[in-house]
């Protein structure tokens, strides 16, 4: 298994930078760390009809969220989407680009939310938000031309994790109707003890299994949050009942295997779910479409997965 060479040069050029791992800076610095990470991917966002900043009611106060609608005509699918960053760093404006991309690509009015963060934060109140997000967009649906029978929920990393918790709560809670998933290198189980945690423990490949100590640490509320699904999607007992799944995970990346786990899991439960590994790329990949082959033909594959489960 070799570094893709264009990911390889990404690689070098972050440690040339001075980039420094997660774990060894406090959430302040890490939340300046990835906006500075990815600024060099966000400097040529594609165009979509209308993109429109909003607040919509949450448990803990009023969400900011940002809505880009596709070129075509109303109604649409929806894709409700929640960024990475470990439950504790990123924000929409960072993930613009990519849901830029997304939305051109899945022809889905997308709905990128800005759910609080840890730890000033901490669980249940991001999934709680993520939620409550996804509740307001299947109601006002038509309001944003989007189509209340065809939402979609989806995420990267912590967002992935996020992502499949809201589709357990809809599903636990009757509502609402979630047609499909995009689970992109979700983080699902916070044991930490898979053979792809341990391969890539170590810093230099934009994630490690130390940075996933710190961000499931600064997350929960101690061991007790481990057992719960909603934290932990893959401490789920029965995954029966949820809505289709496309699951994206990358071949350097310390969440590979418990992703493709889930996405096992999810086939064996009769969900209708289908796993896509990328080699050569690490953790983020997707959000490099400006200079990494693989994040473009993963943005296309997804696009097309979406337009597949709840385009017209």
């Amino acid at each position: 298994m070799q570094l893709h060479p264009q990911m390889k040069a990404i690689l070098e050029q972050a440690a040339a930078s001075g980039a420094r791992p997660f774990h060894s800076m406090t959430p302040a610095e890490a939340r300046q760390g990835i906006a500075a990470l990815l600024e060099p991917f966000n400097s040529a966002p594609e165009k979509v009809a209308k993109s429109e900043r909003r607040t919509i009611p949450g448990p803990g106060g009023q969400i900011p969220v940002q809505i880009y609608t596709p070129e075509g005509k109303a109604p649409f699918g929806v894709l409700v989407y929640f960024h990475g960053g470990g439950w504790t760093i990123g924000t929409i404006e960072s993930w613009d680009t990519f849901c830029r991309s997304l939305c051109n690509a899945s022809g889905c009015v997308t709905v990128s939310v800005d759910y609080r963060l840890a730890p000033e934060h901490k669980f249940p109140a991001g999934p709680e938000d993520c939620y409550a997000a996804t509740k307001w967009a299947a109601e006002n649906a038509a309001s944003i031309g989007g189509d209340p029978a065809r939402i979609a929920v989806g995420g990267d990393s912590a967002g992935g994790n996020l992502a499949a918790a809201v589709a357990l709560m809809a599903r636990d809670r009757s509502g609402p109707k979630i047609a499909f998933q995009l689970l992109i290198y979700p983080a699902t189980d916070a044991s930490l003890d898979t053979p792809s945690q341990t391969q890539f423990q170590d810093d230099g490949y934009i994630l490690s299994k130390k940075d996933m100590v710190w961000f499931w640490g600064h997350y929960l509320n101690g061991d007790k949050d481990k057992s719960n699904p909603y934290a932990c999607p893959a401490e789920a007992g029965n995954l029966h009942g949820l809505p289709q799944a496309l699951v994206v995970t990358a071949g350097f990346d310390p969440l590979r295997d418990e992703g493709e786990t889930y996405a096992a899991r999810l086939q064996e439960a009769g969900v209708k779910a289908k796993c896509i590994r990328y080699e050569g790329v690490t953790h983020g990949f997707v959000l490099m479409a400006s200079v990494l082959d693989e994040a473009r033909r993963a943005i296309a594959d997804m696009g097309a997965a979406l337009k597949q489960a709840v385009g017209r």
